[in-house]
């Protein structure tokens, strides 16, 4: 059984396996230098929807449901289902999953949902209190911006600090000891508040929070960075990547040789119009399922620490002028049991 190591640090007694994975995704986001990687590639935004919280809703379907398909389960065989998104009460994960009757709990970390989900589906298998969980997120671009800032319709001007949130989806289904990749441990992320009040510079917000629970994390569990082939942050962007790089600097650690962020992946940062990145629940959801956890599995990648970040405010907070806290999960997956 999973047991507490040491301030929010839990190592897994039976290592629980990331069984099938699967990430969907929009046309810009398959247009990118990970669209090799993905399952599904809508060519239309709306998904055939007719509104944009129900082609997000479909998005995390199809990632779901894809995840079961290639791991050979059916949707009776999920135990409990971990499910958000950056919508208000949850909406899309809700709405995607209502006619699904799997045991449904949403969760709401902003952009650290993936590493947030991922935790406790792992957590719950190793407890034995699930066979197989699964941890879904998503996010869309449209629906995002009419919620946090304003309908793309409107043709606001984005400032340079500015992210763009990923139109996409990602589902991992963890199940009991069986082959890599492994979840071999977690760090829960602790809120911290940088000052910043401005929703367009997210990876500022979030990078202190990272930089706590990936040093926590180290520490911990008695461990370097050089324990690591890749120490993956989601979505710091461009801004907070550079940020969390100073921050270990000043610890003499050198980071950027291992560090990479989900935010600079998704996207192709000189062919794109991302600004400083991407961002949203469904960025490091797709990269994680789409690419890394292939990686990981191939033994490519033998040992990642993935570090999702969520900047935790709402519009109405942000038109009352207050700072937006930020929080970091940390999930160690590995090739090796």
């Amino acid at each position: 059984m999973a047991k507490l190591i040491k301030d929010g640090t839990i190592g897994m007694d039976t290592f629980p396996s990331v069984a099938s994975f699967a990430a969907a995704v929009g046309k810009m986001e398959g247009d990118g230098p990970l669209g090799h990687c993905f399952d599904y590639i809508t060519e239309d935004a709306t998904l055939g929807e007719s509104s944009w919280e129900k082609s997000e809703s479909k998005l995390q379907q199809y990632a779901f449901s894809n995840a079961l398909s290639k791991g050979g389960f059916s949707e009776k065989d999920i135990d409990v289902l971990f499910a958000g998104d950056l919508l208000n009460q949850c909406v899309s994960s809700s709405y995607g999953a209502k006619d699904s009757n799997v045991p449904f709990l949403g969760l709401f970390g902003a952009c650290s949902t993936m590493a947030e989900s991922l935790a406790l589906a792992s957590l719950f298998v190793d407890s034995g209190m699930a066979v197989n969980a699964a941890a879904v997120t998503s996010s869309h671009f449209c629906s995002a911006e009419r919620q946090f800032r304003f309908p793309v319709n409107y043709g606001g001007q984005r400032t340079p600090s500015a992210q763009w949130t990923a139109t996409a989806a990602g589902c991992a289904v963890v199940s009991v000891h069986d082959k890599a990749p492994y979840v071999k441990a977690v760090t829960i992320g602790k809120i911290k508040d940088m000052g910043v009040t401005d929703a367009n510079n997210m990876g500022a917000a979030m990078a202190t929070a990272a930089y706590d629970s990936i040093s926590r994390h180290l520490a911990n569990t008695k461990q370097s960075i050089d324990n690591f082939d890749l120490i993956l942050t989601g979505d710091l962007g461009q801004v907070g990547s550079d940020i969390l790089v100073e921050l270990f600097r000043k610890d003499r650690v050198d980071i950027s040789k291992k560090h990479n962020d989900c935010g600079l992946m998704l996207y192709d940062m000189e062919k794109q119009d991302v600004h400083a990145g991407g961002s949203g629940c469904g960025c490091s959801a797709s990269v994680l399922c789409g690419y890394v956890l292939q990686e990981v599995q191939q033994s490519k990648l033998r040992n990642v620490l993935f570090a999702a970040t969520g900047a935790l405010m709402s519009p109405t907070i942000v038109q009352q002028g207050e700072s937006i806290p930020g929080i970091s999960h940390v999930v160690h997956i590995s090739a090796d049991s």
